[in-house]
């Protein structure tokens, strides 16, 4: 939870200097492109090394069979499933951006960027920082919803629904909620959903991001 408040007041900090005028992107021309592609880089390249570093790493995908995949599928069609719904409501953006922001799966700090770098040649830059905005605002309220509501969710929906909730961070963020909410015997779904949706997340918003 600390960290999700942390993350939202940067992007407060951030939009009041934008809107200030202490900081103007324009200033810094094609230099700014290249240093938010660097560090979308190097955003990807930690997260490679978080899961490399991960010493169960391997007992979890022992641990994998094929009904335990069903659950992070499901999340990630669900996700995608109620995004495409959403695009039929929201006149402004496209289906492919609705999918892009589904996409993120809670994994608020990689989609965003992702959406606001690939999307700038279709959408031009304000609305792909937009898009981008909502996109973090989107999956950081996706995590906010699991953390506050799982205990709901498990009640009405079962044990398996926090996870599919929380998305890519039902292996960190929200795992101990889920585990007091749903139980110990919940962690090697937990973490292979969280693992599989987290590792997703770089492959599909830059898919729907193409179109």
């Amino acid at each position: 939870m600390k960290g999700t408040v942390a993350v939202l007041l940067c992007f407060i900090a951030g939009c009041a200097a934008g809107w200030s005028g202490i900081i103007d992107m324009d200033k810094f021309g094609d230099a700014w492109d290249d240093a938010t592609m660097y560090i979308l880089y190097l955003l990807i390249f930690t997260v490679g090394i978080g899961m490399g570093c991960n010493r169960d790493l391997k007992r979890m995908f022992k641990a994998v069979t094929p009904g335990l995949l069903l659950l992070p599928a499901a999340t990630i069609a669900g996700s995608l499933l109620f995004s495409a719904a959403a695009s039929l409501f929201l006149s402004k953006w496209s289906l492919s951006d609705c999918l892009a922001v589904g996409s993120g799966l809670g994994y608020y700090s990689l989609s965003s960027v992702l959406i606001a770098e690939y999307k700038e040649a279709s959408l031009g830059v304000q609305a792909a920082a937009e898009l981008g905005t909502i996109a973090l605002l989107t999956n950081i309220f996706r995590e906010l919803f699991t953390l506050l509501g799982a205990r709901a969710l498990k009640r009405h929906f079962g044990p398996y629904a926090p996870v599919a909730s929380a998305g890519a961070t039902a292996m960190d963020v929200c795992l101990p909620v889920i585990l007091r909410t749903s139980g110990s015997g919940i962690l090697p779904a937990a973490i292979v959903s969280g693992v599989i949706c987290d590792f997703s997340v770089p492959f599909l918003v830059p898919f729907f991001c193409s179109f």
